[in-house]
């Protein structure tokens, strides 16, 4: 039974950074049906197709860089599996494509990373990678909630 309340969108933030050049900012809106909208920049890309995930730590322990990350970000224990997948990690979100100015423009759309709940994605790291599954990290943050002022 419906209680007349209405669920608050909630907005986070992740700056990008990498070994080398790679910089970017993502923000993270998550509106009242539960879609999450990933809109954002990254920059310093070698052109082409990077693997955009979202992994299981942030970056607390930051002597290793990117790959302190963790592994992907998987509650469920789902196999690895592209967005349009019925069962994947919930943080597989695909590839970002890198024109030949290494710029890649981010607009993804998903219900399988809330910004809160028990499987929220706060806290953790969005990475970029070389490929999907198991490339080099060349780019990382970590999704902090963004005040409403």
């Amino acid at each position: 039974m419906e209680t007349g309340a209405t669920k608050a969108t909630v907005k986070a933030v992740a700056l990008i950074s990498g070994a080398t050049s790679v910089r970017g900012s993502l923000r993270f809106v998550q509106g009242p049906n539960g879609v999450t909208h990933v809109k954002g920049k990254i920059t310093g890309l070698k052109p082409g197709l990077h693997g955009f995930l979202i992994h299981a730590l942030g970056l607390g322990d930051t002597t290793n860089g990117c790959n302190s990350t963790g592994p992907h970000f998987n509650p469920l224990k789902k196999d690895h599996g592209a967005p349009s997948d019925n069962k994947r990690h919930a943080g597989d979100l695909g590839n970002i494509v890198a024109g030949p100015d290494g710029v890649a423009e981010v607009s993804i759309a998903d219900r399988m990373i809330p910004l809160s709940g028990q499987h929220s994605i706060l806290g953790r790291a969005v990475v970029a990678q070389t490929t999907g599954n198991a490339g080099a990290r060349v780019g990382c943050g970590i999704i902090g909630i963004q005040s409403s002022v």
